[in-house]
């Protein structure tokens, strides 16, 4: 087993200043976890607690158990990854990967089966007598992560270990990590900003925003259902389109009046808002990019006009304002356009837009929350 669990943990810097703020958190043996959040969330001061780099000012951090408050980072049997790779520049990649294992006085057979194993596993193998210096900056994450694996640690913690790298690179490594977590079949508490690594990689995602956890769950739940509108914001790129209207009911009919439109609110949404009894009135109204189409005049069609026209491959992103100025996002496959149509798709066109209630979001404008949870 190696589990993480986390009790009311909180940390307090000098001058009171409070980084994270009761943190509760049970992470299941061999479990993929990804806290994310803006910078200064408190993400990686809370990893840093859990590896035992950063003092816990309040709570009990447990790893397979065991309560490892005061124990050593050395003594908690974790592996780290960090963001600037900590190599050391004067010895070899074989040396860096080597160097925790020496420290244990393991002999050297051991050593070199550990180290290279793990260069052939990463891909690495023909680097170990180079120096850091040499390696591109994929390359030296390797050679980290290798120095991590050779450890056989209960715990694998990487702290934003792509931010350094190029896109094409992130999406690799992204890839990689992935096939690695299937080889190691541990435990992982993984650190980003990046909430589409957040996606792709966590079992479970921690969402975290001023020190407080805003929501955990699948990728699945917090997509789908965003616990307030900081996470409906943050989550799904582009983020989710939001304005202020009225939710209305008409018997046991819900609709909602964004722009002066009636769009009823059917399906799934319509009857989780009668069962849990919402009442009629202003509300936030989100509503993903991708679920926003454009459409012809009509009486339910809002109109708006081009402003920015991305144009991003297989889809094209939309930017634009309707006539009280809103702005809105509208993510559109660009199969589903005509060559005509796409290359009418200029600043000041005039376009009409709809969305459907199945879709839709709905929040309390006081307190942010989802109203359907």
């Amino acid at each position: 087993m190696a589990s993480v669990k986390l009790t009311k943990v909180k940390k307090i810097y000098d001058g009171g200043v409070v980084a994270v703020h009761d943190f509760d958190l049970e992470i299941k043996d061999k479990e993929f976890v990804v806290f994310v959040g803006p910078s200064g969330c408190g993400k990686s001061t809370t990893l840093r607690m859990i590896a035992g780099l950063e003092d816990i000012s309040e709570g009990t951090v447990e790893i397979d158990g065991e309560v490892v408050n005061d124990l050593q980072p050395k003594d908690r049997n974790i592996a780290m990854v960090f963001q600037n790779y900590a190599l050391y520049p004067h010895m070899s990649v074989y040396d860096n990967i080597a160097f925790s294992l020496r420290l244990q006085k393991m002999d050297e057979d051991t050593i070199y089966n550990k180290v290279t194993n793990a260069a052939e596993v990463l891909g690495i193998t023909e680097y170990l007598m180079r120096k850091p210096r040499a390696l591109s900056g994929g390359q030296r994450q390797r050679v980290a992560i290798g120095r991590a694996m050779v450890r056989d640690s209960k715990v694998f913690l990487m702290d934003e270990p792509l931010s350094n790298l190029d896109a094409k690179l992130r999406n690799q490594m992204r890839s990689e990590i992935i096939l690695l977590r299937q080889k190691l079949d541990t435990t992982f508490v993984y650190v980003t900003h990046d909430q589409t690594e957040a996606m792709t990689l966590g079992d479970r995602i921690v969402i975290m925003k001023d020190g407080f956890i805003q929501q955990v769950g699948t990728p699945t739940e917090v997509f789908e259902m965003p616990k307030n509108l900081f996470v409906a914001g943050f989550i799904g790129a582009p983020q989710m389109n939001t304005f202020e209207t009225e939710l209305c009911k008409e018997g046991d009919t819900y609709y909602v009046t964004p722009f002066g439109r009636r769009i009823p609110v059917d399906g799934d949404k319509g009857r989780a808002l009668a069962e849990k009894g919402v009442k009629p009135g202003k509300i936030v109204l989100g509503a993903r990019p991708e679920h926003i189409v454009l459409t012809q005049p009509g009486e339910n069609a809002i109109p708006a006009t081009l402003e920015v026209n991305e144009m991003m491959g297989s889809e094209l992103h939309l930017h634009v304002y309707t006539e009280d100025g809103t702005r809105i996002v509208v993510r559109t496959p660009t199969i589903n356009l005509s060559e005509e149509n796409r290359k009418s798709l200029v600043q000041g066109k005039q376009v009409y837009l709809t969305f459907e209630g199945k879709v839709m979001h709905f929040f309390n404008p006081e307190t942010e929350e989802n109203l359907l949870n």
